[in-house]
Order: structure tokens, then C-alpha cells, then sequence
């Protein structure tokens, strides 16, 4: 399963702070963020993976994310 979300991830930083939150969740394989898109992209894999997970560990650092696919 792969899920997209357009966050406000802005920098090298952000995502160190991210890093440990989206490791943590054993549903994740793999995950990136495409700082260079407009959206700041946040691609994640994985298997029986929810999109609430994701948002929901991105906003107890203090990050959002939309889904967009």
C-alpha cells in the first residue's frame, strides 16, 4: 500500500523530527518526503497501513498531513 500526503514539512530538520515517529509505526516499510515539491510530499509504504496513523503521528510532533492519494 502506498499512501501520499501533502504536509508542511519544510526542511532536513523537520523530517529529524519526523524520523523517529514514522519508524516507530511497524505498518511502515518505507518512507520519504520530497522537500523540493511545492507540496512537500510525504510518500509512505507499507502494509495494512491507515491514513490516520500517519496524521496522527506527524501531529504529535507538530506536523500536518492531507491525504492526497
Amino acid at each position: 500500500m502506498l499512501l501520499k500526503f501533502k504536509t508542511n514539512i519544510k526542511c532536513t530538520g523537520c523530517i529529524a523530527t519526523i524520523t523517529p515517529e514514522l519508524n516507530g509505526l511497524k505498518e511502515v516499510k518505507h518512507w520519504e518526503v520530497d522537500l523540493a515539491s511545492a507540496d512537500k510530499v510525504l510518500t509512505v509504504e507499507g502494509e495494512d497501513l491507515q491514513p490516520s496513523q500517519v496524521k496522527d503521528a506527524l501531529k504529535g510532533v507538530g506536523y500536518t498531513a492531507e491525504q492526497i492519494s
